[in-house]
């Protein structure tokens, strides 16, 4: 048993009695449940979890709306649950701030497995020792760059918002310049290999760093698509990365 506190929220109470069991079953008896969205921001508010799988139909506030006034006071992941499937709807949860989308029906073993890979790369970020410091890793393309430890990410010369999902992706193809990768490699790098890997997923997220790094994200030039391969960074760096 561990001590991690998870968040459940759905207007369905079948849905959260699944996810429940199904938790409890994996080991994770700290669990508090929300079937509406401005009680799922008070439950974060006061019992400040670890990890928070939220549904986007909510009868009250959407999904998306109850993330981003969660994101005011908690970095956990958000595993958002719903029945649209739209890039739209993708691109919206992930600028917001989701980490995951899993879309209904689901398997309640996928939700489980997503569950322990979220909240094993969050621990590991949370157990870095705060008192270290590091040398700053710039990695310069030119047109941006991208600076690891701080996890900043510079435009001509402005500094522009990014989701911790789309910096590390983006600081992935950074670290491997002119290596294509395919959606799945992308997926088992950045989400984990047991996160039941979700092509669409990536694809969005190249999809939203275009938007920040290219001139004509329609045209890019740099984050490219190999046809049948997958994607790579086209460029080398400006000097060693310092």
């Amino acid at each position: 048993m561990n001590d991690l506190r998870v968040l459940l929220v759905d207007d369905e109470q079948a849905i959260l009695d699944l996810l429940r069991i199904v938790l409890e079953k994996e080991g994770y008896r700290n669990l508090r449940l929300a079937a509406t969205g401005r009680d799922a921001i008070e439950v974060c508010r006061t019992f400040q979890p670890d990890l928070i799988v939220l549904d986007v139909m909510l009868p009250d506030l959407e999904g998306f709306e109850v993330c981003r006034r969660m994101r005011e006071f908690t970095d956990a992941p958000v595993l958002f649950l719903t029945a649209r499937t739209s890039d739209l709807d993708k691109l919206m949860g992930f600028g917001i701030g989701g980490d995951d989308y899993i879309t209904k029906p689901f398997h309640p073993l996928e939700v489980a497995a997503r569950v322990k890979a979220h909240l094993r790369r969050h621990q590991r970020v949370q157990a870095e020792p705060q008192a270290m410091q590091f040398r700053e890793q710039v990695y310069d393309f030119g047109r941006f760059q991208v600076q690891e430890k701080s996890g900043t990410l510079v435009v001509d010369g402005t500094p522009v918002d990014c989701p911790a999902r789309e910096f590390q992706l983006l600081l992935y193809f950074c670290k491997h310049p002119n290596f294509v990768f395919s959606r799945q490699q992308l997926y088992e790098a950045i989400w984990g290999e047991d996160s039941m890997g979700d092509d669409n997923t990536v694809m969005v997220h190249v999809r939203r760093l275009r938007e920040k790094i290219e001139e004509d994200p329609s045209r890019p030039r740099l984050l490219v698509t190999i046809r049948g391969l997958g994607y790579k960074l086209a460029a080398m760096p400006n000097g060693d990365s310092r």
